[in-house]
């Protein structure tokens, strides 16, 4: 890895090129095992650079905008509850600016490093109604300046706050914080990704919280603490978390020693499959989550909340160690503090302590009804406020395109940068830009949904290596400004959008969707669609198929088994083929 340059496979472009597609895939899965994505160190300098700004600016931020004092007087005034309540909305800025998850390089952001607001405050742009059908005047994919306004409205809401004096009880005042919710509310309903965006199932309900008393504000968000860490943890009672850890601990910059990343793996390089080990980590990870925000709920103080609270800082200052994909960086970093505030300086707030019930109603509906559904039908709410968060049960898209057709994405769909392949190829060159394109395919192959979508490709398509395929987050960032991670961003919504511009041929692009697994059924379901068409297949693929399998699969058998009468919480069509 050098400083500018990535680490790239050591192949022979053109004879690599010309393999059958799995076969390309193989030899780049085998290379993460011992380097990841291959990132340049400009790139990780570039991301403590922006943790940095982050953290200064925020601090910064309310000592200029606050009478608490200076930096100086850090000491005395961090966990004051107005201080915590602007370092949240600072982070709700940060983040709807696209500045935080999402963003740069490891979320296919290279130049620019980031689209959203470049993207959000440009009319004409795409963007997605949650619920077009049913929500009255949110119909319509094109960005308009009603669009761009309310965007506006939620920076400048958020600049106001940060801005404004105490109310008489020294928190935030009510009216600026009511019209913010209210802002960001809108622009939800009109495009879902500038919500999901802004964390809204965190930051936004955080804001909510904001507007009751402080006793109540204080257990308010404690039980959103422990709430995200416990669906976190829930999420990740399955049999996909172990192939994600493999797969992290594999990028992190500061993992270097090759004989650990191959015991993340059953028999480096042939078998792939995660180890016991992995799993080990995995589930290792899952009990603390689990158990230490339980002691901290509990406890009131004293040596048993502080090494809780020492646990919990150093679980995720390992997560930011790995530099994961998507990049939650400035997350953690706010999970880290508000731990410390709520449960250190807080502690002897406890839940007894709750008095209002039109919070705990708020909270049981946010808390409680929201992920259980997302748990249950995946496919009606996105992993964010499901709390299904980086656990390896994602949503997830192939999205395949003949030759050439690509640059329809360029050059008719008004944007605020270009593909991915393009951005990689003005930096470097042409061949380069397939082999990291490549290099992430390989890293979703890694995955067990990966598995599912290489194994689905033959169904899609009557020559694999006639298309050019792609993740769907790349497809969502340079449509939508931002990705992370979540299918829905990508499936047939935004097909149908990009189809209203760029008017595809029957066969010139095709989508494989794969569903998350719901939490009451070892299946998911996937669709399989043609953008001039429509669908053309869906049905179902067991996880115990999935998991058993190599990231390539098997050259003899280069699919997977599917299910079209299964049992299944959306309706399975019957197959256009077999």
């Amino acid at each position: 890895m050098g400083f500018r340059t990535p680490r790239l496979l050591d192949v022979d472009f053109a004879e690599w090129r010309s393999r059958p597609y799995l076969q390309r895939i193989k030899p780049q899965a085998q290379h993460w095992v011992e380097h990841g994505f291959g990132t340049p160190g400009a790139v990780y300098l570039l991301y403590i650079v922006k943790i940095a700004l982050y953290a200064g600016g925020g601090l910064l931020t309310v000592a200029a905008t606050t009478d608490v004092g200076g930096l100086g007087d850090l000491a005395s005034w961090w966990a004051e509850p107005l201080v915590y309540q602007k370092l949240a909305v600072w982070t709700l800025l940060w983040e709807v600016l696209g500045l935080g998850c999402g963003s740069g390089p490891l979320s296919s952001h290279f130049a620019p490093p980031v689209g959203a607001f470049l993207h959000w405050l440009r009319p004409g742009t795409v963007r997605l109604p949650p619920w077009p059908g049913r929500v009255p005047l949110t119909s319509g994919t094109r960005r308009g300046a009603f669009d761009v306004l309310l965007y506006a409205a939620v920076l400048g809401g958020a600049g106001w706050l940060l801005c404004s004096s105490a109310d008489p009880d020294r928190l935030l005042p009510h009216a600026p914080l009511a019209a913010l919710v209210t802002a960001l509310a809108l622009l939800g309903l009109r495009d879902k990704t500038v919500f999901l965006a802004a964390r809204g199932e965190h930051y936004g309900l955080t804001l909510l919280v904001f507007l009751f008393p402080v006793t109540d504000m204080t257990v308010g968000l404690k039980l959103v603490m422990v709430a995200l860490w416990w669906g976190a943890a829930t999420s990740k009672l399955n049999r996909h978390f172990p192939f994600v850890v493999a797969v992290m601990i594999s990028n992190s910059p500061l993992q270097r020693w090759n004989r650990l990343k191959h015991r993340l793996y059953r028999d480096y390089p042939e078998d792939l499959r995660p180890s016991a080990l992995a799993g080990l980590a995995a589930h290792s990870g899952t009990v603390i989550e689990y158990a230490v925000p339980l002691v901290l709920l509990l406890s009131h103080g004293g040596t048993t909340t502080t090494v809780a609270l020492t646990v919990m800082v150093v679980f995720h200052l390992h997560i930011m160690s790995t530099v994961p994909m998507g990049v939650p960086l400035e997350w953690n970093v706010f999970f880290v503090y508000s731990a410390l505030v709520l449960f250190g300086h807080e502690a002897a707030v406890g839940l007894t302590d709750l008095d209002s019930p039109v919070l705990g109603a708020l909270l049981l509906l946010s808390l409680v009804a929201v992920p259980v559904l997302g748990h249950v039908r995946p496919d009606l709410v996105s992993f964010l406020p499901s709390m299904r968060y980086y656990a390896g049960n994602w949503p997830t898209t192939l999205w395949c395109f003949r030759p050439g057709t690509e640059d329809r994405l360029d050059s008719a769909i008004t944007k605020a940068s270009a593909p991915p392949f393009d951005q990689l190829a003005r930096l470097y060159d042409r061949d380069t830009a397939e082999l990291m394109l490549h290099k992430a395919l390989a890293w979703r192959s890694l995955h067990s949904h990966g598995r599912a979508l290489n194994g689905l490709l033959p169904r899609a398509l009557d020559d694999v290596d006639a298309y050019d395929v792609r993740d769907g987050e790349t497809v969502a960032g340079t449509v939508l400004g931002w990705n992370f991670g979540d299918g829905h961003l990508h499936n047939e919504q935004l097909l149908r959008a990009v189809q209203e511009r760029c008017h595809y041929e029957p066969g010139e692009l095709r989508v494989i969707v794969l569903e998350s697994q719901p939490m009451q059924r070892q299946c998911q379901h996937y669709r399989i669609v043609d953008a001039a068409t429509g669908p053309i297949e869906e049905g179902c693929v067991t996880v115990a198929d999935m998991v058993a399998r190599q990231p390539w699969l098997d050259a003899d058998e280069p699919a997977i088994p599917v299910r079209h009468h299964c049992t299944s919480a959306v309706p399975i069509r019957a197959a256009a083929h077999d």
